[in-house]
C-alpha cells in the first residue's frame, strides 16, 4: 500500500509564508507527476500547481510568482513553497501523486489526506 501525509499547514498574517510537505511512503517503484491541490469552502478544488518526474512544473495563475513546487525524489516528497500569502489562498490543500507500486503496473493516482492552511490577520 502507498500512502501520501501532507504536513506543513496552519495559520498564517496576510504577506506570511508556508512550506508544505506531502511525503510518499510504501512500495514505491516509481513516482510519475506530482501536484498539490487546494478546495475552499463552497468552493471547487482545483490545481494549484503539478510537476513531472523531469522537474517541469505549472501553477495555476493565481498562484504563479509567489508559490513555488519542488520534489525531492530521495524522500519521495513534494513541496510546496507559499509566499506572499493572500487569504483568498485559505483552503484545504491535498497532495497527489502517480505511484507505480513495485511489482505492479499500471500507475496508480493517490491522495493525501490534506492539510488546512489559513491566511488571515
Amino acid at each position: 500500500q502507498v500512502q501520501l501525509v501532507e504536513s506543513g499547514g496552519g495559520l498564517v498574517q496576510p504577506g506570511g509564508s508556508l512550506r508544505l510537505s506531502c511525503a510518499a511512503s510504501g512500495s514505491i517503484f516509481t513516482i510519475n507527476d506530482m501536484g498539490w491541490y487546494r478546495q475552499a469552502p463552497g468552493k471547487q478544488r482545483e490545481l494549484v500547481a503539478s510537476i513531472t518526474s523531469g522537474g517541469s512544473a505549472n501553477y495555476a495563475d493565481s498562484v504563479k510568482g509567489r508559490f513555488t513546487i519542488s520534489r525531492d525524489d530521495a524522500k519521495n516528497t513534494v513541496y510546496l513553497q507559499m509566499n506572499s500569502l493572500k487569504p483568498e489562498d485559505t483552503a484545504v490543500y491535498y497532495c497527489n501523486a502517480e505511484i507505480t507500486m513495485r511489482g505492479r503496473r499500471p500507475p496508480y493516482d493517490y491522495w493525501g489526506q490534506g492539510t488546512q492552511v489559513t491566511v488571515s490577520s
